[in-house]
């Protein structure tokens, strides 16, 4: 059938198996501690930092105040991340939320996550990041006016391409982009708080005389400046979608989430903190884009530094979502939940190029279209709904199922924090502002039933599909995968 579930499993120490006399195809583990931590880092690190502070600012009315969301949103992540790596000890698939709300919850809900996230979230959260690359990169060709939509889309959908070629070809070319990019963005992070430092140094402190004057205390205004924050450290989960491919999951996992989100959390403090030192708070909140208004005040003809820092920023993370990403298309077709062909891998690359190709072909669509925008600003709340789910499931597991084998384990104090903040952030926008973008959104959500039914309930499938899937693994050169036996 075209689809259906393996339960097979392989040595976790080798990418091919000589076992009675056929040969077993599977991802390889090359995703060590330093990978792993720059996955984290490196998709966190994306246009947020550079675009989202003046938004904070704006919803919460003052410095001080905008400050501890920003530490909130990282305490947030930190807990939510250290909850994951809990759950990747316990469960050590990879497929992040799909998986185990799989094993957890079931098919049906599970199934109802990977359609929306393979079909929309995911590749329209690429399409975004690649146009916000896009748009920086073109900037310079067209001082003093705003860039052709035309060149943008072109430049976007050139960057997708680009992340494509280099994804199917090799994980670990797709993790040393990853590192490189993930070190040049932390460098320009730096040379913005050292610069901030600097400025602190010399005196400019006006922003923080009486820095909590103007707070706004509305509930909606807090929700809404939590998701501008959060959008910023979006990314916390990324390793759990790659668990398979973790060398020593139970070590890496908890130990990457530990070393990354600490070190993005200081490093967005530090540049709110640098910004505030440059700018007063009407001259960020006036600024079109908060790091390149810095860089002119501060670097002056180095200002171009900060536009080529954001470039390279947005391109390093949208690689860390487009290699997660692929990964939760192929363990969905893996249990059954998507056309068999896109759970397979390359038999020489050994990379899930279906998956892959298909995750780059949505995000190409969300493009050339446009018509994703109000989508994105809602993805949060369809994020914490999953989220919260998820959290839900873990906190199951450790009230029902305490015996289960793991070699981490989180307070249960943290997993309730960030339940309690996922109902907040779900219900916040419905209570204080109902739009009907967000019943469009459930709506699809739910319209996964009539696929589900027919086609993972009952395996209605029509036969045609068979013959397909056989030509398209003769021309993509790819064959079923095996399930890592951790």
């Amino acid at each position: 059938s075209t689809m259906r579930k393996r339960k097979t499993t392989d040595s976790p120490h080798s990418s091919t198996d000589l076992s009675k006399g056929k040969e077993k195809l599977r991802l390889k583990q090359e995703v060590g501690l330093i990978s792993a931590v720059s996955l984290i880092a490196g998709t966190m690190i994306g246009s947020g930092i550079f675009m989202s502070p003046e938004w904070v600012l704006h919803h919460m009315g003052s410095p001080a105040s905008s400050l501890l969301i920003w530490a909130a949103c990282g305490l947030l992540a930190m807990f939510g991340a250290l909850s994951y790596a809990e759950l990747g000890t316990i469960i050590k698939e990879s497929g992040g939320e799909y998986i185990y709300i799989l094993r957890i919850f079931g098919s049906f809900p599970a199934f109802l996550f990977a359609y929306t996230s393979v079909i929309l979230v995911r590749p329209a959260g690429l399409a975004a990041v690649c146009l916000s690359f896009a748009e920086y990169a073109v900037a310079p060709f067209y001082p003093g006016c705003s860039s052709p939509q035309v060149v943008i889309k072109c430049t976007a959908a050139a960057c997708i391409l680009l992340l494509t070629i280099i994804n199917c070809l090799n994980v670990k070319l797709a993790t040393s982009v990853m590192n490189i990019f993930t070190a040049a963005k932390l460098l320009a992070l730096l040379v913005i708080v050292v610069g901030g430092l600097v400025l602190l140094a010399k005196g400019q402190t006006q922003s923080f005389q009486n820095a909590f004057q103007n707070t706004t205390a509305g509930i909606g205004a807090v929700g809404v400046a939590f998701y501008q924050g959060l959008w910023s450290y979006d990314g916390w989960n990324n390793l759990n979608y790659v668990t398979e491919e973790l060398k020593k999951p139970e070590v890496t996992l908890p130990r990457a989430v530990m070393i990354a989100i600490p070190l993005v959390t200081c490093l967005y403090l530090l540049v709110n903190v640098s910004y505030l030192a440059a700018m007063t708070p009407s001259e960020l909140l006036s600024s079109g884009a908060v790091a390149v208004t810095w860089g002119d005040k501060v670097l002056g003809s180095w200002a171009w530094l900060i536009s080529l820092s954001v470039a390279l920023s947005t391109f390093g993370s949208s690689n860390g979502t487009f290699f997660s990403g692929g990964r939760v298309c192929y363990i969905a077709a893996r249990e059954g939940h998507m056309p068999d062909i896109l759970s397979m891998a390359h038999v020489r690359c050994l990379t899930p190029s279906p998956a892959l190709l298909f995750t780059s072909a949505m995000s190409l669509i969300m493009i050339i279209s446009g018509s994703f925008t109000s989508i994105v600003n809602f993805f949060s709340f369809i994020a914490w709904f999953f989220y919260g789910m998820t959290i839900s499931g873990l906190l199951y597991l450790k009230i029902k199922k305490p015996e289960l084998p793991r070699s981490y384990k989180v307070p249960i104090i943290i997993p309730i924090i960030v339940l309690i903040a996922a109902v907040y952030l779900v219900l916040a926008p419905i209570i204080d502002q109902p739009q009907f973008e967000i019943l469009y959104i459930v709506l699809f959500i739910f319209s996964g039933v009539i696929l589900y039914f027919p086609l993972v309930r009952f395996k209605c499938h029509p036969r045609f599909l068979q013959r397909v899937t056989l030509h398209l693994q003769l021309f993509l050169e790819v064959a079923p995968t095996t399930r890592d036996a951790n």
